[in-house]
């Protein structure tokens, strides 16, 4: 079992959070999901990966991470860290 755990950082207003969200909980993939609007540390997590940018959704595992993704850059990255559904 692997010490990292996924995480999708994105906001509730954003449809791209709310569909990368959706996907993760439909094919049973366990996540933490952070809201980088109400959550400070959250925020400064993200804005580290982008030079002080608040960029979102974002999807991280360990130190590998994606920016926007879309589903099928989703199913490659679970595939890659062998976490598929």
């Amino acid at each position: 079992m692997s010490e990292y755990r996924l995480k999708l950082y994105g906001a509730n207003w954003c449809p791209k959070s709310a569909i990368l969200r959706n996907y993760l909980q439909s094919i049973w993939i366990e996540f933490d999901d952070y809201n980088v609007e109400t959550d400070t540390k959250a925020a400064q997590i993200v804005r580290a990966l982008y030079d002080g940018k608040l960029k979102f959704p974002t999807i991280i595992y360990g130190d590998d991470f994606l920016k926007n993704p879309s589903i099928k850059e989703v199913d490659a990255f679970l595939k890659k860290h062998t976490l598929e559904g």
